[in-house]
């Protein structure tokens, strides 16, 4: 092994440190939905508007991102990463002590502005410290934790609710937060002195108009689930809305020198593809997490708990490819690797969109085993060459993009695969019910292949001075 794609003792403690900091925020997003029901008995308030703490809590997370880019660059990332702990903390004691759903509603928000400054800064931590020859291998380090989050979170969240009561959700964050905060104050580099040139100011119109732009659109997709339509007001109201907003953005970006999301950097060679073949990736993959338990449920019968468990396959292989994928796309390139598992997750999505009548359950399981292989081996060399392409010095630029793209793409993949299987039965439904989903998750792969094709290649050795 050379010696630059070896890590250092320093970089391993900065590693897990920043990752412990940064779990809670991933799982929290998904660990709260299992307790709805619980919520609103509680509270004395209907399912529907508890959900709202969970959309709240989104919506907060996609509207901060591209603010901590900006509170990066100009204040460092330790100052901002032990801001977005405090602020985290406050939101996780807040939501366990809330007297009731407008208190948990406001907390779930403060929650999801310190999760919106940790999520985006964990990658710019990270890529900073690891420099573009090892960012593939720190990457899929990191997607262990994201691939986990979202399969984990329900299970976790489940497991404390059989035993505690539902405000456990929120104070289990609380020592491991202190402990992060203790740990980040020794570990993370010192930020530049004070007295430093700092960097641009605050660019207020691009905040007004692209954190709620991206929102719009996640709040807009996100109510296709809830209403089995794209032609409701409440979808049509929001996506119109974020329509406005981000096409208003874009031509105030383009103007301005310095803009709070440098739009410009989509113009560097390989920074579209490697964000394109990253958000289809998140589409593909949050299309089979909120299809699959359904498939599992409705075609074979399945208990919601034991769909859970069939689902554990997909994120249980993502999280073994990530990091062998990412060091490989440090060796030979991100091209060649994110195509390949390209190709594994296509076969996948293939296998599970042709099974005849309701299929066989092992086959099931196996092709969302063989999906997660390939997503997962997908994962790190894109979100690798994303720090690869975009100079250092907008790292945290690129850790923004990254993350609201990959949320579009979260968002979509739901939407559009609640849309395909709304008219499924709950029980005695059969593979042709789900097979269009099947195989929009088998385009979003093959759009994800081309995008990959267009990723870096293999790395040219350094020239060795004389």
């Amino acid at each position: 092994m050379s010696a630059p794609d070896r890590f250092g003792p320093a970089l391993r403690r900065m590693i897990a440190v920043v990752l412990l900091g940064g779990i809670m925020g991933i799982l929290d997003g998904s660990m709260v939905l299992v307790a709805v029901r619980t919520i609103a008995d509680d509270l004395d308030a209907s399912p529907g508007a508890v959900g709202w703490a969970a959309t709240a809590y989104l919506l907060a997370v996609v509207t901060t991102v591209p603010v901590g880019a900006w509170a990066a660059d100009r204040y460092g990332g330790k100052r901002l990463w032990l801001v977005g702990l405090v602020v985290f903390f406050a939101g996780s004691l807040g939501s366990a002590l809330a007297p009731g759903l407008g208190a948990l509603v406001a907390s779930r928000v403060l929650q999801g502005v310190g999760a919106g400054v940790l999520d985006p800064l964990m990658l710019t931590l990270l890529a900073r410290a690891a420099g573009p020859a090892r960012a593939g291998r720190v990457m899929g380090i990191m997607g262990i934790v994201g691939s986990a989050g979202p399969v984990a979170g329900p299970v976790l969240g489940g497991a404390l609710l059989q035993a505690l009561d539902w405000r456990w959700l929120f104070l289990v964050n609380i020592p491991i937060v202190v402990a992060a905060f203790a740990l980040a104050v020794r570990v993370l580099a010192p930020d530049a002195p004070a007295g430093r040139t700092p960097g641009p100011r605050l660019d207020v119109l691009g905040v007004a108009l692209v954190g709620p732009g991206v929102s719009a659109v996640v709040l807009g997709l996100s109510r296709i689930e809830q209403e089995h339509t794209a032609l409701a007001w409440s979808v049509l109201v929001p996506l119109g809305l974020a329509t406005a907003l981000l096409g208003g953005y874009t031509a105030h970006a383009l103007r301005r020198t310095a803009p709070l999301v440098d739009l410009r950097l989509l113009a560097r060679p390989g920074v579209a593809a490697s964000l394109l073949a990253a958000g289809t990736n998140g589409l593909a993959t949050f299309a089979a997490l909120f299809g699959l338990p359904l498939f599992f449920q409705q075609v074979h019968g399945a208990t919601p708990t034991a769909a859970g468990l069939l689902l554990a396959p997909l994120g249980a292989a993502s999280m073994l490819a990530m990091p062998v994928s990412g060091r490989l796309s440090d060796r030979l390139g991100s091209r060649r690797v994110a195509v390949a598992g390209g190709v594994v997750a296509l076969a996948a999505a293939v296998l599970l969109a042709v099974q005849p009548g309701s299929g066989d359950a092992a086959v099931a399981v196996l092709g969302t085993a063989v999906l997660g292989l390939g997503l997962g081996a997908v994962g790190a060399p894109a979100i690798g060459a994303v720090f690869r392409t975009v100079p250092p010095e907008s790292a945290a630029q690129g850790s923004a993009l990254l993350y609201m793209v990959n949320q579009l793409g979260a968002a979509l993949g739901i939407a559009t695969t609640a849309l395909l299987v709304g008219t499924a039965p709950a029980t005695g439904a059969t593979t042709a019910e789900f097979r269009p989903a099947f195989w929009l998750l088998a385009a979003g792969v093959l759009v994800g292949i081309a995008a990959g094709a267009a990723l870096p290649g293999r790395p040219r050795p350094a020239p060795v001075a004389a």
